[in-house]
């Protein structure tokens, strides 16, 4: 059986994938979300807006949001802007 993934609070931000907000023009002013970066452990962490609740009542069967976990969305030119930067495997 698979051991269960942990998300590591030590790991450090290593390399945004795509654009930033800014380069997208998706923000004004100093905020900086939405984004997508790569830590330097391999994990990905994602910049959004929370919208957990929102969604707590209507997730698709065999989706849940656990304890601890929070449902984030970004735009869709934001993970377009990062297919680039994904790695295949």
């Amino acid at each position: 059986m698979a051991e269960k993934w942990e998300a590591d609070p030590a790991a450090a931000f290593a390399r945004r994938w795509g654009k930033s907000s800014h380069e997208l023009g998706q923000t004004s002013g100093n905020a900086s979300c939405p984004d997508v970066w790569e830590l330097d452990n391999g994990d990905v962490a994602v910049i959004g807006t929370d919208l957990t609740l929102s969604y707590e009542g209507r997730l698709p069967e065999g989706v849940s949001v656990d304890p601890g976990e929070r449902l984030v969305i970004i735009p869709r030119a934001t993970i377009i802007a990062a297919k680039a930067d994904i790695p295949d495997a």
